[in-house]
């Protein structure tokens, strides 16, 4: 399935797109298994598994390669050794297939955290489905704590905020266990 070119078109202006981030802070995260990929490398991600060293940021967005996505993953990429610092990973995730992520956590993530396929069961769970775009996800970031309680939730079709929100978040958490 190909990316709409007038939807990134629209995104890549910065024109809102229709998002919502469905689940809440309190609610409890799906847990899920994919096919990630770091530094051009892939391997299984297991949500369980990450949550066991720390918070995860799940960050969801349309495709990669396209100008709002890779100025987003760029902007995570830059903050990854701070989200480390505070004990939280990142993983970010689109319906692409994992060859054409493989690529992208190279170019633009910059080999700092895994790019994961957002399976269809991951795109339901976590209901981040594009209007009109079935199996492409909109841009939406959560924070989910190790006990997998979600405690950020952020849709916009703007990247700009969805670092410094979820930065916030992992900051708080961190405050908040000492």
């Amino acid at each position: 399935m190909r990316f709409h070119p007038a939807l990134a078109a629209l995104a890549s202006l910065g024109l809102s797109l229709p998002a919502h981030a469905a689940l809440k802070p309190g609610a409890i995260a799906p847990a899920f298994d994919t096919q990630a990929a770091i530094a051009g490398k892939a391997f299984p991600y297991s949500l369980g598994k990450a949550l066991k060293k720390g918070p995860v940021v799940l960050y969801f967005f349309p495709a990669a390669f396209t100008p709002g996505c890779t100025l987003e993953a760029r902007a995570f990429a830059e903050a990854t050794p701070e989200f480390a610092k505070l004990g939280a990973s990142v993983l970010g995730a689109a319906g692409d297939d994992i060859a054409k992520l493989s690529k992208f956590s190279v170019e633009e993530c910059r080999n700092q955290f895994p790019v994961g396929v957002a399976t269809k069961a991951m795109i339901k769970g976590y209901d981040v489905t594009m209007p009109l775009l079935a199996g492409r996800t909109n841009r939406t970031t959560y924070v989910i704590a190790p006990n997998g309680q979600i405690i950020f939730a952020f849709s916009n079709s703007d990247y700009r905020d969805h670092v410094t929100g979820a930065m916030g978040a992992v900051r708080n958490w961190k405050a908040g266990k000492k």
